[in-house]
């Protein structure tokens, strides 16, 4: 297990450099800092003086050995805006994000292995059906249009749910099931493809037949041995969720890592942008690592797969 880890951490070395140096690129091209942080009767000195402080007068590549120098001492430079340090920026912001995902993750877990299991118990049914009718357009349903209808249909016209913030359950409503609603289709067809094959095992039937509750068979026995491939799409769920929320913030006003990426970019901070971006490729990295370990703890082929 040790060597799988440190493979899997290794290979996820080049991506995340990768990262680094398009965001470092990619930020330069939204335009001169100056234009925004000096007046428009700005000299030409005043502009050399601003681009000397903050290092913008050197060669980008001489700029990128510099920043790649301060990763390493974990010094991610200083907001253009506040003149604060830019990790503390992100910090104050990624909780945001995290609880919104993390909140939005469990509900969809919950409710799809609720879903999913009972489709599958009766295969072709009615039920079953309509759970997977409903599931696919979940599936295929725009976030952002979505949204964008929420805010209109619940906001606007009937008033029942505030359009931005994050203070009481209300707000919440909103951006949550926003995110929800295509992670729960998802993982519903996911669950019930799974439950569907455990059903039908040898073992189900042994445990049937040594009088077994339908209860016990389903959640005890059938889920459990269903549980790889649902945990593994969960997975990937939840690092799309971290990606997608930066939609669903802008939309909504929500404090999160996605609505400070927004907000650096129109106003080309370009320190708190980069330890952002930094920060949320660190978060998918370290959870894709952790679903491969789950993964390979529960199947031991991935784990000789591996190795070999």
């Amino acid at each position: 297990m040790v060597t799988f880890l440190r493979r899997r951490i290794v290979s996820s070395a080049i991506p995340l450099l990768v990262v680094i140096l398009g965001v470092f690129f990619l930020a330069r091209l939204t335009g001169d800092p100056a234009n925004l942080y000096l007046p428009l009767s700005a000299t030409p000195e005043m502009r050399a003086d601003f681009a000397a402080r903050n290092g913008f007068d050197q060669p980008l590549i001489v700029q990128f050995g510099d920043y790649l120098a301060q990763i390493v001492r974990l010094d991610f430079g200083e907001s253009l805006r506040t003149a604060q340090p830019a990790a503390e920026a992100v910090l104050r912001a990624f909780p945001a994000t995290l609880q919104l995902a993390g909140v939005t993750m469990l509900l969809a877990i919950i409710g799809a292995v609720i879903v999913g299991s009972l489709a599958a118990y009766r295969p072709n049914s009615l039920a079953d059906r309509v759970a997977s009718f409903l599931s696919s357009t979940a599936a295929s349903m725009p976030d952002f249009w979505f949204a964008i209808m929420g805010v209109l249909i619940f906001s606007v016209t009937l008033g029942w749910l505030p359009t931005s913030g994050t203070v009481g359950a209300a707000a919440w409503v909103l951006p949550i099931a926003t995110l929800l609603i295509r992670p729960f289709g998802v993982l519903v067809q996911v669950v019930r493809g799974a439950m569907v094959s455990a059903l039908s095992a040898p073992y189900i039937k042994v445990a049937r037949s040594k009088g077994a509750g339908e209860q016990r068979v389903i959640f005890g026995h059938a889920l459990r041995n269903a549980g790889a491939p649902v945990l593994t799409v969960a997975g990937d769920l939840t690092v799309g969720l971290i990606n997608g929320a930066v939609v669903v913030e802008t939309i909504f006003g929500w404090p999160g890592i996605g609505k400070l990426m927004i907000d650096s970019i129109l106003q080309r901070d370009f320190a708190v942008l980069q330890a952002a971006v930094l920060l949320t490729a660190l978060t998918i990295f370290a959870l894709n690592i952790l679903i491969d370990v789950c993964y390979a703890l529960l199947d031991a082929r991935v784990r000789q797969g591996a190795l070999a």
